[in-house]
């Protein structure tokens, strides 16, 4: 089966995978927690690509619900609907081993592959209990973690013993379904997976560090793919002192990041905050501090008045009235 996906795998990384826009290692993975209440199971599952939600599952129904048009791939009804039976029987399904019930809880389980270029797949199912890794399966055979103790010993040696659930997933759904589907999902999805979207930016400060001193904040939003890289500068120097903060998602499934700078407030002149990222076409962004604010400046600018005023009302007209 995979000597048929090859041709595909050479088309979505013809050489510098940089270039179309994916990020190593591409992945797509099926999570799941669950609980055991009231003598039953409770699933609530979902798909990602990458860090990407498209698919969610509708537990009542036993339906995949996809998120995005190209997140059904390019398989016809037919092959979705014997798709989306197969992840069911065989996601679902082993949560529902009476030999895992007997845990009464399983708070996630996570199965899926990791498409390296050049490397092939690599597929796994791990399970996850309070926390903390109990067992993968991974090369035919299931293996407890350290964490899961003697518990996950045994419970490893028993399901090691169904054989036919060894071959059905070692052989079916890492080497065949979850390949075959990733890439399928790639191939459909490029051009929103590889689409260019310009970050904004604005500078801003921040609350005062201490006295004398200032907190230069600059603002990076809206860009894809994820990769930005974001400094604070004095000329062509980088200012170590630069921290940057987590990059997040916004809710149109582009980033924000900001990255700020501790600095005396004499030594603030001639500095600038630069943006780097693969849309720009190697034009940086720089914002230099002091400089008359953008459009986009203006108009949060405009935001904050706007708010300081009316909060300013709502106190005068709670006075006097």
């Amino acid at each position: 089966m995979m000597s048929l996906l090859l041709p595909l795998l050479a088309a979505l990384f013809p050489g510098d995978d940089s270039e179309y826009g994916f990020e190593e290692p591409v992945s797509y993975h099926l999570l799941q927690t669950s609980a055991f209440h009231n003598h039953s199971w409770v699933h609530l599952s979902s798909g990602w690509l990458g860090e990407l939600q498209i698919h969610s599952c509708n537990i009542s129904s036993g339906a995949f619900i996809y998120l995005y048009p190209w997140s059904r791939g390019n398989f016809s009804n037919r092959e979705l609907m014997d798709l989306e039976s197969f992840f069911w029987e065989n996601f679902i399904g082993i949560q529902e081993n009476p030999i895992l019930q007997k845990l009464q809880f399983l708070p996630l389980m996570a199965t899926g592959c990791e498409l390296h270029s050049g490397k092939g797949f690599l597929c796994f199912l791990q399970l996850a209990i309070q926390g903390s890794d109990f067992m993968s399966f991974q090369n035919e055979t299931w293996s407890p973690s350290p964490e899961g103790g003697i518990k996950a010993q045994e419970f490893c040696k028993l399901f090691n013993l169904d054989q036919g659930f060894v071959q059905g997933y070692a052989h079916t759904l890492l080497s065949d379904t979850f390949p075959h589907f990733t890439l399928a999902l790639l191939d459909a999805g490029k051009a929103h997976l590889q689409r260019q979207v310009k970050p904004e930016a604005w500078l801003s400060s921040g609350p005062s560090p201490g006295p004398g001193h200032l907190l230069l904040v600059c603002h990076v939003s809206g860009f894809y793919p994820k990769p930005v890289w974001v400094m604070w500068m004095r000329g062509e120097q980088e200012q170590q002192g630069t921290q940057r903060g987590d990059i997040l998602p916004n809710a149109d499934g582009t980033w924000y990041l900001r990255a700020t700078l501790d600095v005396a407030a004499g030594e603030v002149a001639g500095l600038a905050c630069r943006v780097k990222h693969s849309s720009l076409g190697g034009q940086d962004l720089v914002l230099h501090w002091g400089a008359p604010p953008s459009a986009l400046g203006w108009i949060l600018s405009a935001v904050t008045v706007a708010l300081a005023l009316l909060t300013g009302l709502g106190f005068w007209f709670r006075k006097h009235w």
